[in-house]
């Protein structure tokens, strides 16, 4: 997405061997996915990404009960949408490593996806012409199997300490409340909880992407800062491939789907 020319539009693609990848699903099926993860209830239910019977549709129905919920009870929604800037470059290894300990993780399988992080380099090759090889100490490997439910571990405290309602599709997050009075809304509060959880875990969100929806009409319409910059008013958003507008109308969604 975006122009070709600007280094940012780009990321970095792990090349694999298939016995690779098909060491990474043993590991992921056996250990990871269905008999640690899902069967411990580790990650959270907010989370619908890369896991068994949710997905987009889930995350989005989850949403829009809720808000329209609000709504026929004569209340506003305010939701903001977050965009944390390039989340799955911006791991860092140690410290996913010890939130795997903290998740009772241990012995072999840990030993196995630390050397599988560790020890990468990386180099770009722009039409034959190839630059140095540098060595990797962030992020999930995109284009691996195991990258994605490792991040869901590493984001999956996220949650802790935010007082409504929070929903994510890996790092894709939004977190909305019930406005019923000038005093309801603690959005504000949640919203410093999470810039002192990425500033603590190196996962910094993009302050220039994160926008603010007011659904339904209020007499006083709020407004939310992040890093002392007021984060934009949007009446229609993007979510998860879905336009979400603030009257909650379908007709700009169809619009767009007609036309593709």
């Amino acid at each position: 997405m975006g122009s070709r020319n600007s280094v940012e539009n780009y990321r970095p693609v792990s090349l694999t061997s298939q016995i690779c990848k098909l060491f990474e699903t043993i590991m992921r099926d056996a250990f990871v996915d269905v008999h640690y993860l899902e069967n411990n209830h580790l990650i959270l239910d907010s989370q619908h990404g890369f896991r068994k019977k949710r997905s987009c549709l889930t995350n989005l129905l989850e949403f829009l009960d809720s808000v329209t919920g609000c709504v026929d009870a004569g209340d506003s929604v305010d939701v903001i949408f977050l965009d944390f800037a390039k989340a799955f470059n911006k791991v860092p290894h140690k410290r996913l490593v010890s939130k795997l300990k903290s998740y009772g993780m241990q012995g072999k399988i840990l030993d196995c996806i630390s050397e599988w992080l560790w020890g990468r380099v990386q180099r770009v090759c722009i039409r034959g012409v190839k630059s140095s090889w540098i060595k990797v100490l962030t992020g999930m490997p995109q284009g691996s199997v195991l990258g994605p439910i490792l991040f869901l571990f590493y984001i999956n405290d996220l949650d802790f300490g935010i007082r409504n309602w929070i929903l994510k599709f890996a790092d894709d997050t939004k977190i909305f409340s019930r406005i019923n009075n000038s005093l309801d809304s603690e959005q504000q509060s949640d919203l410093l909880q999470l810039i002192r959880w990425s500033e603590k875990w190196q996962m910094l969100f993009n302050v220039n992407k994160c926008k603010v929806m007011h659904i339904e009409k209020q007499e006083q319409q709020r407004q939310y800062f992040m890093h002392d910059q007021c984060l934009e008013v949007v009446c229609q958003e993007k979510d998860l491939g879905i336009l979400i507008s603030n009257n909650l109308k379908v007709s700009q969604q169809c619009q767009q789907a007609y036309k593709a």
